[in-house]
């Protein structure tokens, strides 16, 4: 008995120093050590002459060395363009994972030249590197050396265009009916505005002509519902298929960052009221615009060809309205000039309530 007790006590003690050792934690901590920089190859071509037309063909093959964080993780490689050796307005355009090779279309190429600032239709340098970083929270990051090469931008229309469709507007409710457009603000591409005469009616707003979707309204008093195709209509405005109440002149704004709207009664009693308006400066002849017969503020050229130089408005008082930002904006008396940056031919609407008007490019 005396050994049976002395063979449960060397085993009770046996197990209880296994239990101990298998709370003891002796995994190897997970380290990695920076990376030297992966090496960017030099391209086969300098030149390369952006095609308006086939968007989608490659436009460049970038190819660079694997980085080395020592551990098997993954890593990300981050591929920027800037128009400057320091990256100073850098943009990325694209990111690999745990490959070295990529190739970039003509239509990013051509994005990417934009938004560093390259002008179209010259000829410029642009400057490219690669990133390499660890995982989803892109830890030690180190750039590669970079590379230049020329490219011959073509223009790149950044903005969208929008247009009231409805029994209250001007078009009714055909969807191609030389519709009003909103009008753009010039510093926030995402906010669009319309201030003028609406029928004691509804109304949508639409992101192409002649089609019924991306189709814009409303099922509440405050923001704004989008069918983007194959889905279900929204309500239309003011709010949720109630009509507006009485006819008359209301301003209209919306905001497709915030998905926020306001529809508010506009008091257009002490506006001018002109009899003629024209296009004049260095970016078109001088040009008669066309006035609504729905609403005598809205002006406007369905189609007039434009060059690169400036722009006003100019009433039959030989008033001249302009503004100072490209495209689109708010014009005032005596403003200065429209910058026109680009040939093309162009929808041009202006709104003698609020000065506002909007450029619409139709072929870019």
């Amino acid at each position: 008995m005396k050994n049976l007790k002395k063979i449960s006590i060397f085993i009770l003690t046996a197990f209880t120093t296994v239990l101990l050792s298998s709370c003891t934690d002796t995994t190897d901590t997970f380290a990695v050590s920076d990376t030297a920089p992966v090496v960017l190859s030099d391209l086969t071509i300098t030149d390369i002459e952006l095609d308006p037309v086939n968007i989608n063909n490659p436009a460049i093959t970038l190819n660079w060395t694997l980085a080395d964080y020592g551990q098997q993780a993954s890593i990300n490689y981050n591929i920027q363009i800037a128009s400057d050796e320091a990256f100073s307005n850098a943009t990325t355009v694209a990111t690999i994972n745990g490959n070295n090779v990529a190739t970039l279309s003509i239509s990013e190429l051509n994005s990417a030249a934009g938004l560093v600032g390259l002008p179209p239709f010259a000829w410029n340098t642009l400057y490219a590197r690669v990133t390499s970083s660890l995982g989803t929270q892109n830890g030690l990051p180190v750039a590669s050396n970079s590379i230049n090469f020329n490219v011959y931008p073509y223009f790149n229309y950044k903005f969208s265009d929008y247009y009231l469709v409805g029994d209250a507007t001007a078009p009714d409710w055909n969807n191609n009916n030389n519709n009003n457009p909103l009008f753009r603000d010039g510093s926030n591409a995402k906010k669009y505005y319309y201030t003028g005469y609406f029928k004691a009616a509804q109304f949508k707003v639409l992101e192409t002509k002649g089609l019924w979707q991306p189709q814009w309204g409303t099922n509440d008093k405050a923001t704004i519902e989008v069918n983007p195709g194959g889905g279900t209509d929204p309500g239309t405005f003011p709010n949720n298929n109630s009509s507006i109440a009485t006819a008359g002149f209301y301003a209209f704004t919306i905001d497709f960052s915030s998905k926020t709207y306001t529809f508010e009664s506009f008091d257009a009693s002490g506006a001018a009221s002109y009899t003629g308006m024209s296009i004049q400066g260095s970016a078109s002849t001088t040009t008669a615009m066309t006035q609504s017969t729905f609403d005598s503020h809205i002006w406007y050229l369905s189609s007039t060809h434009l060059v690169p130089g400036n722009l006003q408005f100019k009433t039959n008082t030989d008033a001249v309205w302009a503004g100072s930002t490209e495209f689109s904006g708010q014009a005032t008396l005596n403003g200065g000039n429209i910058p026109v940056v680009v040939e093309d031919d162009y929808e041009v609407w202006f709104n003698d309530l609020d000065g506002r008007y909007i450029l619409i490019p139709l072929n870019l």
